[in-house]
C-alpha cells in the first residue's frame, strides 16, 4: 500500500514568516505554482488516486485542488476534517517568527516550534481567534469528546491526528483506495513521527517541504516499508533548510 502526502504549497504567511497555525489564510502565488508543480509530478510518475482528505483549512484545500486540476481528477472524492488542521499555535498565531524570536530567543522560539510536548501560550477563551468562536467549526460545538484547542505542542497534534489516520485513512488504504492527503507541516509531522517509530528528540529536526510529494509504502498490514520525496534533490533540500531557518531571529520577513 503507497500513501502520497503533501504539506500545501507556500502561504502568505509563510511568506510573511508568521505563525500561522490555524488562521485560515490562503496560498501566495508561489504556493499556487508549488501545488501545481505537485500536481504535475504525480501526474507524470503515473500516480492516481481514488480518495482525497484535507484539513478545515483553504491553504491545504487550495493546494489539493490544483493538484487535482493538474491530474484531470477534480471529480475525486475529497473528506474534509479539522484533525489533519495544523497545530494550534496558540497566543503566537499572527506574530511574525523572527521578531519573537528577537524578544524571546531563538532557543524559546525552537521550542515553541520544534518540542515535542511544550505548547505555545494558550489563548483566551474570549480571544476571537478561538475556533469554539469561528463558523467553519460550527459543526464541531456539539461533538462529544472532541474539545477544539486553545493551543497545542506537537504530542497534542499527534493525539488527533494519529486515530483519524487508523480509524479513517488506513481503513480507506485497507480497502484497496489509493489515497492522496493534503496537509500542513505539522499534521504531517505527526504521521512522520508515527510512521517511522520516530523518538520525540528525532522529530524536533525534521522539517517537511512545501508542495513536494512525500510517498510512503507500507506493508498489508499498514507497518511502513520506505518513502520518497518525489522531485529534486537538491530543490527539496533548499526547502527543508528554509522551512528550519524560519524561526531564525536574522530572518527578514
Amino acid at each position: 500500500m503507497k500513501l502520497v502526502l503533501v504539506r500545501h504549497g507556500e502561504s502568505i504567511w509563510n511568506k510573511e514568516n508568521l505563525f500561522t497555525g490555524w488562521t485560515d489564510v490562503d496560498l501566495s502565488e508561489t504556493g499556487e505554482k508549488e501545488a501545481a508543480d505537485a500536481g504535475r509530478t504525480l501526474l507524470e510518475q503515473g500516480y492516481d488516486f481514488d480518495f482525497c482528505y484535507t484539513s478545515y483549512l483553504k491553504r491545504a484545500i487550495h493546494t489539493l485542488d490544483h493538484i487535482l486540476e493538474e491530474m484531470d481528477r477534480c471529480w475525486l472524492p475529497v473528506v474534509k476534517t479539522w484533525k489533519l488542521n495544523e497545530r494550534h499555535y496558540g497566543a503566537l498565531q499572527g506574530l511574525n517568527k523572527s521578531e519573537t524570536a528577537l524578544k524571546y530567543g531563538e532557543e524559546q522560539v525552537k521550542i515553541w516550534r520544534r518540542s515535542f510536548d511544550i505548547a505555545p501560550p494558550f489563548l483566551e477563551e474570549t480571544d476571537p481567534r478561538n475556533p469554539a468562536l469561528q463558523e467553519q467549526y460550527r459543526q464541531e460545538k456539539s461533538q462529544s469528546g472532541d474539545i477544539l484547542p486553545l493551543g497545542e505542542s506537537l504530542k497534542d497534534t499527534i493525539e488527533r491526528v494519529v486515530p483519524y489516520y487508523n480509524d479513517v485513512i488506513l481503513k480507506s488504504m485497507k480497502e484497496g483506495k489509493r489515497v492522496l492527503v493534503a496537509a500542513h507541516g505539522n499534521s504531517i509531522r505527526a504521521l512522520v513521527q508515527y510512521f517511522e517509530n520516530l523518538k520525540p528528540e528525532e522529530i524536533v529536526d525534521v522539517n517537511i517541504p512545501t508542495g513536494i510529494p512525500l510517498v510512503y509504502e507500507f506493508d498489508e498490514a499498514g507497518k511502513f516499508i520506505k518513502k520518497e520525496y518525489l522531485g529534486d534533490p537538491e530543490a527539496i533540500k533548499s526547502k527543508m533548510e528554509k522551512v528550519a531557518a524560519q524561526g531564525s531571529a536574522s530572518k527578514t520577513s
